[in-house]
């Protein structure tokens, strides 16, 4: 977890890196999935957590929760 330990979340939706000074903002399911995996939850876990929260299929939370892992990778954030 390398700059995602300090990345900062608003109620909002809004992440803010301060290693970098970047900002985008996130959906509720989007920080449903980050707070997760700040705290260190296993991505199937997560997966799990949206299919109990947003009654989604297992796929498609699995596939959420990795794709959402795969664009946080691509930021440098993971």
């Amino acid at each position: 977890m390398r700059s995602l330990a300090n990345l900062s979340l608003s109620p909002e939706g809004l992440a803010f890196n301060p290693a970098t000074g970047d900002t985008f903002m996130v959906n509720e399911t989007g920080a449903t999935i980050l707070k997760a995996i700040q705290a260190g939850s296993d991505l199937g876990d997560i997966a799990q957590v949206l299919t109990n929260t947003y009654a989604l299929p297992p796929e498609t939370a699995q596939r959420d929760v990795f794709d959402f892992h795969d664009r946080l990778r691509s930021f440098g954030l993971v």
